[in-house]
């Protein structure tokens, strides 16, 4: 067992070795307990929700514009997938954005490194994991979450847009649930984009053949998946919608005109 494998991260705590526990802290609030258990446990268990929202809340309240990106934890350093990640946490920089991810290796480090590298914010956001994944070396302001929904809120709070990269089920889940809250105006409109047509277009192809043919989804749902291959594309369609934002917010704050 490697140094990293061997020492677990859960918020701001470090269990190494055999003070590792065996569950999650997620696995532990959300398990099915006996039937006064939860009378000593869970009550409790709030202030610890609390903190954590308190803690991540403080460490983002100053962050400037950003950007959150998701992507497989799997990609390889090096690979074609890897690289497009670099290249979209550069382009982000240089267009002013922060870029936030998972704060974990694969398409999420790649992000980081573009970011980094191209001299803008690079922020990390990991989670607690049985098959623990520490922060990557790439970022200058990060946080280890022990719940899963207390992270979304922080990715959600803090953007102006989501760009999607190649990924799995976890890049799934935080796709469309960040499609959910835009279709139903839980948060204010902003883009979701996808990078990579030909790992995308299926996707995009069976939301139209299936969801929008059997009245599933509205018409105008499809415009909230943006697909392309171009990071600096990307980057204007994020760019455009945050201007557009920031317009109807002053038109807002003046009023009606006399």
């Amino acid at each position: 067992m490697t140094e990293e494998e061997n020492v677990r991260r859960a918020g701001p705590l470090t269990y190494r070795g055999r003070a590792i526990p065996d569950t999650t802290t997620d696995q532990r609030l959300l398990d099915r307990r006996g039937p006064a258990d939860w009378v000593h446990t869970d009550p409790w268990r709030v202030l610890r929700i609390q903190s954590e929202f308190v803690e991540g809340f403080g460490l983002l309240s100053e962050l400037p514009s950003a950007v959150s990106v998701f992507g497989s934890a799997r990609i390889r350093p090096g690979s074609e997938f890897y690289e497009l990640g670099v290249q979209v946490g550069a382009r982000l920089a240089e267009a002013g954005y922060a870029t936030i991810t998972g704060g974990g290796p694969g398409m999420m480090e790649a992000a980081n490194k573009g970011a980094q590298q191209a001299g803008g914010l690079s922020v990390g956001l990991g989670i607690e994991l049985p098959f623990e994944q520490s922060l990557n070396s790439y970022i200058d302001m990060g946080m280890t979450f022990r719940y899963f929904f207390v992270r979304k809120t922080m990715f959600v709070k803090y953007s102006q847009a989501f760009v999607v990269l190649p990924g799995g089920f976890g890049t799934l889940d935080e796709l469309f649930e960040a499609i959910t809250l835009v279709q139903t105006k839980k948060i204010t409109r902003f883009p979701v984009v996808l990078i990579g047509t030909e790992f995308w277009g299926g996707l995009r192809t069976w939301v139209e053949d299936s969801l929008l043919k059997h009245g599933l989804v509205a018409d105008h749902d499809m415009e909230l998946l943006y697909v392309t291959d171009d990071p600096e594309e990307a980057v204007r369609i994020v760019q455009q919608a945050h201007l557009h934002l920031e317009n109807r917010f002053e038109r807002d704050e003046a009023g009606p005109a006399s």
